[in-house]
């Protein structure tokens, strides 16, 4: 079944243009590296919500180039504890189809987040970059279909990989994207990113 792409804030939206090259100048990560530490940090839980992790990217800074910041940011997500690694998938959260998809997608979405949660206890978190907006909510249904079949402990750890491939992808977007990073960001609040749970 073709699932139309998702709508709303958790929506994922193309990012215009060519991507800025890890060494590239960006004003996002001069303002990044300068924010007020509760800032950074409120940033920082907009793309991963363990607060170990948002801790430990911010205490490294200030970090000469993108690549330093993702690779920082990789290396913490590595590092999350259990602990850690529950509280950043409880700040997860799915987001709906577009208003006007068919019932039968939004039904067959909705059950398929419904019986994920019910076999490992956490919101579905996949990585879409790379995908293009009309492909996205296929590849979620087939991806939960798929990780169905993963035993508690084998989807913990591809659970673990794809929230910190959506760090990643949301920490470079809001950077890369995003020159004058919000003073303030609600807790569970996503930049808009290609690379959003759907």
């Amino acid at each position: 079944m073709r699932i139309p792409a998702p709508a709303g804030p958790a929506s994922p939206v193309p990012v215009p243009g060519p991507r800025p090259a890890t060494g590239a100048h960006l004003p996002g990560l001069e303002r990044f590296n300068t924010a007020p530490a509760p800032a950074t940090t409120a940033t920082l839980l907009s793309c991963c919500g363990s607060d170990r992790w948002a801790r430990r990217v911010a205490a490294h800074r200030p970090y000469p180039d993108l690549s330093a910041l993702l690779a920082a940011a990789d290396e913490a997500s590595y590092d999350l504890a259990a602990a850690d690694l529950d509280e950043a998938l409880a700040a997860e959260s799915p987001s709906g189809l577009h208003p006007a998809a068919p019932a039968a997608a939004h039904t067959a979405l909705r059950a398929a987040h419904a019986a994920y949660e019910a076999s490992f206890g956490h919101a579905f978190v996949i990585c879409l970059d790379g995908f293009r907006a009309d492909e996205r909510p296929d590849h979620v249904l087939a991806g939960i279909r798929s990780r169905l079949a993963n035993d508690p402990d084998e989807e913990r750890a591809v659970a673990a990989d794809e929230l910190r491939r959506l760090a990643r992808a949301r920490l470079a977007h809001v950077v890369a994207n995003h020159p004058g990073l919000p003073d303030s960001a609600p807790r569970g609040g996503r930049p808009d990113s290609p690379s959003v749970p759907v």
